[in-house]
Order: C-alpha cells, then sequence, then structure tokens
C-alpha cells in the first residue's frame, strides 16, 4: 500500500459523511460512512495516528479502521479508502461469516488453532475424537453422535492444546516468582484474557488457543508477573518487560482480533 496519495478526490463522489468528536489532534478519530460499490454503507474509523508512517486499512472484530499518518492529507486517506473498498467489503464479509460459522458434521472445513485455519476431515468412529496428523485435524465419531457431543469434543481438544503450551511455556517464567499458580483454568469470557484470584488461581481464556501463539504466552506472562505486582503500576509493567520484551506487538495483536477470536470459539462451541 502506498505511504501516500497526493491527488485529492471529490468528497461528495464516494458518498462520505463524518461523524466527528472533539478529541486532541494527536488522537482525532472520525467515523467515516463509505459507500461501496452496490450501493451499501460501512461505518470506518479514521485515525490520524502520529506514530504511523503509511496509509493503512485494517479489518478487525471491531470493523473496520483506516490508519493516517502525520502530513497525509484527508482527501489522500479518501481516495486510499475509495480504490481498497472492494478489498475492504471482502474483508468484512470474511469476518463476519467466520464469526457466526458453526460446528457442523461433515460440513466444517477447518478449525482455528495458534493463529492458522487447519483443514478438518470427518471419519466414522466408534468413540468421538479430534486427533492431529499429518495433514491436519481428523473428528472422528459415530453416526449417533449429536452437535452437543461434538461440540464437547472440540472444547476438550482446545483446552488440552492450550494446556500443553502452557506446559511448554511456564517453567521458564517460574524462577523468579514468589510462588507458581495454584492451578490453571480454562473458561470462555467476554472482555479479560486472564485473571489471578487472591487463592492463586490463574484463569485464561479459551480462544487463546486460537490467537497466534506468542500472543497467547504474552497473557501467560502477564497474569504471571501479577503474582510479583498485584496491580497495573510501573513495577508491574517492568517485570513484564523483563519476561517478554515482545508483550506491546502482541497485545495489539489481541486489541486487533480479540473479538473475532471470541466470537469464533463462541460460535463453534455454542452452536
Amino acid at each position: 500500500m502506498p505511504e501516500k496519495l497526493s491527488s485529492p478526490h471529490p468528497l461528495d463522489t464516494l458518498g462520505y459523511q463524518l461523524r466527528s468528536r472533539e478529541v486532541p489532534p494527536a488522537t482525532r478519530r472520525e467515523t467515516v460512512a463509505l459507500a461501496l460499490a452496490d450501493g451499501r454503507e460501512v461505518a470506518v474509523l479514521r485515525v490520524r495516528d502520529p506514530r504511523a508512517r503509511r496509509l493503512r486499512l485494517s479489518v478487525s472484530e471491531r470493523g473496520a479502521r483506516l490508519t493516517v499518518p502525520p502530513g497525509t492529507s484527508l482527501a489522500a486517506g479518501e481516495r486510499f479508502l475509495h480504490q481498497h473498498r472492494d478489498w475492504l467489503d471482502a474483508q468484512l464479509q470474511a469476518h463476519a461469516a467466520d464469526a457466526q460459522a458453526p460446528l457442523l458434521r461433515g460440513q466444517t472445513a477447518c478449525l482455528p488453532l495458534r493463529g492458522q485455519e487447519i483443514p478438518l476431515r470427518w471419519a466414522e468412529g466408534r468413540a468421538a475424537r479430534l486427533q492431529a496428523d499429518a495433514e491436519g485435524l481428523v473428528f472422528a465419531a459415530p453416526v449417533r453422535a449429536g452437535e452437543a457431543a461434538l461440540r464437547r469434543v472440540l472444547r476438550d481438544f482446545y483446552e488440552a492444546q492450550a494446556r500443553a503450551d502452557v506446559g511448554r511455556w511456564l517453567p521458564a517464567y517460574l524462577p523468579g516468582l514468589p510462588r507458581a499458580p495454584r492451578r490453571i483454568v480454562f473458561k470462555r469470557t467476554t472482555s479479560l484474557w486472564g485473571s489471578l484470584a487472591a487463592d492463586g488461581t490463574l484463569a485464561l481464556d479459551l480462544a487463546l488457543v486460537l490467537a497466534p501463539p506468542a500472543a497467547f504466552e504474552y497473557v501467560l506472562v502477564h497474569e504471571l508477573c501479577h503474582l510479583l505486582h498485584a496491580d497495573h503500576s510501573p513495577r508491574f509493567w517492568q517485570a513484564v518487560e523483563q519476561r517478554f520484551p515482545g508483550w506491546r506487538a502482541q497485545r495489539e495483536v489481541l486489541r486487533a482480533d480479540g473479538r473475532r477470536l471470541k466470537a469464533r470459539l463462541r460460535a463453534l462451541l455454542a452452536g
């Protein structure tokens, strides 16, 4: 994508409507209504970001976002957005489909795991089970197995995978901590990615196993550092930085795609 586009594009030909809020220029945000080729309108969050170096259009569970760097005119941003509106439409539709797709016997062709879409094959078997092989995943189940039973198998598979990841990472982070977590539980949450209870129970969102592994590992480190500091003070973030220097990038990954991952897991497990 280009750094900037200098030729202005008439505002009225794109069907833009701006609804602005008064915020500091460094964090200025505006909602832009973009008219797609078929006449539908989609809302795009336009953000003037002083740290950005190029125009960037992205789609996440929160919707579409256009990032505009300093020195780039709004007209250039509008032209850039118009040029990529077909791509934007396709991405929005893909996100919506992903978030709503349930687990269907014989129809679900892939499953999200560790930041990837893993091919899934269906087979008949004496007992319902989901396993990985050299070609991807195999879901074997007897004909009589109901949809609820298949969803339980999928949840158990995801939890086993998540526990395997934590088991690989945890030993490296225990030195320097006052104690290890008393136990680790996985559950589906609506907002938080993790929490540490007063009794030492570490709770992690099961949707983390759908995310790239580095993002999952960051959340684990984040919660472990609460064994040192219960708040989010500078000392806490120093502890996170010391153990996981790339935490900022992984936090952004979860901010950008976290809602979609949570929605995807909810659709797969809830039907």
